[in-house]
């Protein structure tokens, strides 16, 4: 059982929330608001999201998942207001670089309410209307990021900033996509070049995990929101200001530009 009473999630959460509508990285949480487990993380993240979106006149857009290790959840929420598709892209930077991920996006067409019956991969790839090649933008708000527990950063939403969504590419080629060749240049220069793995062999595979793992907690998924699904090739920094034109060979390229917060 946590030992985190609703109270001690908020208070955590609102330091937080404050750290990130600042934009300035701190030190890890006070030992009495720290996270010590998943669980206590998980209701440090969801007392975020419910602050964030009242204070901000936000709501949640979108997800970030992974299929869980044996003692990692990887969930968080992405906020309506940090998703973006049209170039440039606003982001805080580190070292005056902004720090990216290559993923891909899936758009749910059909809600998937809580319910009593789990949901199947079917169930799952009946519901996805769209997907699209991807960047989820990413910074620590941790001043020493070396410090930090996995709890630390699952509390905050593991690092997540926004999303910026490219185009539309075949779903039923992406679907299969275990693998991905990138070329990927800024301003002309060479960022990545070469093969990409996707971190479940699958990108649609942490999305049915997702569907059920909402359903068992009384949550769910909805229509119109954006799920991304891992990185093909880790984190990616990119000058500010520069032009970045990412190809994922055999689906589709996507050119940015990001300006700094």
């Amino acid at each position: 059982m946590s030992r985190f009473s609703a109270a001690v999630a908020e208070e955590a959460a609102q330091l937080l929330v404050t750290r990130r509508l600042a934009a300035t990285p701190g030190a890890v949480l006070p030992e009495h608001l720290r996270p010590q487990t998943v669980e206590e993380a998980l209701q440090i993240q969801q007392a975020f999201a419910n602050l964030w979106c009242e204070q901000t006149d936000d709501s949640i857009g979108g997800w970030k998942c992974l299929q869980p290790s044996e003692d990692k959840l990887i969930i968080a929420p992405i906020f309506t207001s940090t998703i973006n598709s049209v170039a440039p892209v606003t982001a805080v930077t580190t070292a005056e670089k902004v720090r990216i991920e290559p993923e891909l996006a899936f758009y749910i067409a059909k809600d998937l309410p809580a319910r009593e019956t789990p949901y199947t991969a079917s169930d799952v790839d009946a519901a996805i209307g769209r997907t699209h090649l991807a960047l989820e933008l990413i910074h620590c708000r941790y001043a020493e990021p070396g410090t930090t527990t996995f709890a630390d950063n699952l509390a905050d939403n593991l690092v997540n900033q926004g999303l910026f969504v490219g185009p539309e590419v075949d779903a039923t080629q992406a679907a299969k996509a275990s693998t991905v060749n990138f070329a990927a240049n800024a301003n002309g220069q060479s960022i990545f070049a070469g093969e990409g793995r996707h971190p479940n062999l699958g990108p649609r595979l942490p999305l049915y995990w997702l569907a059920e793992f909402l359903r068992s907690r009384g949550e769910g998924l909805q229509a119109g929101q954006v799920i991304i699904t891992g990185s093909y090739a880790g984190i990616w920094d990119i000058p500010t200001g520069s032009t970045l034109t990412v190809e994922y060979q055999g689906l589709g390229t996507l050119t940015v530009s990001f300006n700094a917060a």
